[in-house]
C-alpha cells in the first residue's frame, strides 16, 4: 500500500481532528442535510477537547461541495489540525460507522482498511496502429501516461491469393508485428517509472495477443486482457471498468498472500533467513522505535488494534507504558490506539502496510511485521 497520500498528515504534529462522514448530495434537502451533519460533526470534536479554529475549518469543509463528488451518497474521511483540514480524501463508499475523534494521532487505520491495497494498474487501451497508456494510481485516479503511434500503413489484409497480393499482405503482418513490438517497449517503459503492480491490455484479440507475447517474461506475470471495449471513442463500457476492478483485486490479494506467507515463515526482505517477524504490542512498539519495520500488516478487526499504547509527539515516540516515553524525553506523553500509532510510526520510516481481511491469514491479535533486520543473533 503506497502511503505517499498520507504523508501531509505523517510528518506533522496534532492534536488531530479526524472525520469520517457519510455525505449525501442526491436529496432535495441536501444542503441543508450537510448543514446538520457538519453542525453534529464539530459540536462532536468541541466536546471531545478540539479547539474553536480546527472545529471551525472541518465545519467549512464539511459545507463545501468538492469538485467531482458523485451526485450520491458519499464518504469522506478529514484530517485537521491546528484549525486546517490537512488531508481530505474521498472514500470508496459510506463508512460503516461515521464518526469523528479528537486525539494525538490521527485515525489512519480505517481510511487504509477502506481503500485497501490500492495496487497502481497500467491500462492500455489499443489497436493495430498505437495505443493510449494511462495509469490508475491512488483510489482509482487515472493519468494520462502517453501515447504510441505505430506505421499505419500497410495495415489492412486484402482477400486475394495473387502472388503480389501476398507479398503485400506479408507486409502488413510486418507492420502489426513491429506496432505491437513498439507498444510493448512503451508498456515496459511505462511500468516501470511508475511501480506498474499490474497491466490489463484492452482491444482486439489479436493485437492484445500479439503485444501480450512481446512483453517480458517478468511483466507477462502481472498482465491481463480485456475483450470489452477498446481503443475508439465510444468503444468503452461498464464492463471494462468491471474487468479493472477484478485485475486489481486479484493483485491486491497476491499480494497479501505474498506478504502473509512471508511474516509466517519469518522470511525478511530480500529473501533472508534468520527469523524477521515480529508480534505483540511490546515487540512491534520496540521494533517501530528502533525504525525495524519493513511491512506492518493490520487486521482491522484484530484484538490488539484498539489496545492503549502511549505516544510522542514524533512518530517514532511509542512505548507500551507512559512512563517510558518520560525516561527517553517525552514529557507530554498521551494514549493512542496501537494500529494508529503502529501505522504512523510504520509510515513516516519509508515501511510497506498491508491490510489483511482474512482471519485466517492475519497475525494474532491482528497487528504483525516483518522486519528489515532483527537484534537477534544469526544461527550459524
Amino acid at each position: 500500500m503506497r502511503l505517499s497520500l498520507l504523508r501531509p498528515v505523517i510528518d506533522r504534529p496534532g492534536p488531530w481532528a479526524t472525520v469520517y462522514a457519510d455525505i449525501s448530495h442526491g436529496t432535495e434537502d441536501a444542503e441543508k442535510q450537510q448543514e446538520l451533519t457538519a453542525s453534529a460533526t464539530t459540536a462532536q470534536l468541541f466536546a471531545l477537547g478540539a479547539d474553536e479554529a480546527t472545529c471551525g475549518a472541518v465545519h467549512e469543509a464539511l459545507v463545501t461541495r468538492r469538485e467531482g463528488e458523485p451526485q450520491s451518497h458519499a464518504g469522506r474521511v478529514l484530517f485537521a489540525t491546528n484549525g486546517h483540514v490537512v488531508l481530505d480524501a474521498p472514500l470508496p463508499g459510506p463508512p460503516p460507522t461515521p464518526f469523528a475523534a479528537w486525539g494525538p494521532v490521527p485515525r489512519i487505520a480505517p481510511f487504509l482498511a477502506a481503500i485497501g491495497d490500492d495496487p497502481v494498474c497500467l491500462v492500455v487501451r489499443l489497436d493495430r496502429t498505437g495505443a493510449d497508456l494511462a495509469v490508475l494510481g491512488q483510489q482509482g485516479t487515472e493519468d494520462d501516461a502517453g501515447k504510441v503511434t505505430g506505421a499505419e500503413w500497410p495495415i489492412h489484409r486484402t482477400t486475394s491469393s495473387d502472388w503480389s497480393e501476398t507479398h503485400f499482405q506479408a507486409k502488413v503482418e510486418n507492420t502489426w508485428e513491429q506496432n505491437a513490438a513498439e507498444i510493448a517497449d512503451a508498456i515496459s517503459r511505462t511500468a516501470q517509472e511508475h511501480g506498474a503492480e499490474a497491466i490489463i491490455l484492452i482491444g482486439d484479440a489479436r493485437e492484445r495477443h500479439l503485444v501480450h507475447e512481446k512483453l517480458p517474461e517478468q511483466l507477462r506475470g502481472i498482465t491481463y486482457e480485456s475483450e470489452h471495449g477498446g481503443r475508439a471513442a465510444g468503444s468503452e463500457s461498464d464492463l471494462v471498468e468491471r474487468d479493472i476492478a477484478q485485475v486489481r483485486a486479484e493483485q491486491e490479494r497476491q499480494h497479501v498472500v505474498e506478504i502473509t506467507d512471508r511474516f509466517r515463515t519469518g522470511e525478511g526482505p530480500g529473501g533472508k533467513s534468520a527469523p524477521h517477524a515480529a508480534a505483540g504490542i511490546p515487540a512491534l512498539v520496540e521494533a517501530a522505535r528502533e525504525h525495524r519495520i519493513d511491512t506492518l500488516l493490520v487486521d482491522p478487526h484484530g484484538a490488539d488494534t484498539g489496545r492503549q499504547v502511549w505516544v510522542g509527539e514524533d512518530a517514532d515516540q511509542l512505548a507500551v507504558r507512559g512512563t517510558e516515553l518520560q525516561y527517553l524525553g517525552e514529557v507530554r506523553p498521551a494514549a493512542a490506539r496501537a494500529d494508529d500509532a503502529l501505522i504512523r510510526s510504520a509510515a513516516a520510516s519509508g515501511a510497506e502496510v498491508v491490510i489483511v481481511r482474512d482471519p485466517e491469514r492475519a497475525p494474532s491479535g491482528g497487528l504483525g511485521a516483518i522486519l528489515r533486520w532483527t537484534d537477534e543473533p544469526t544461527p550459524e
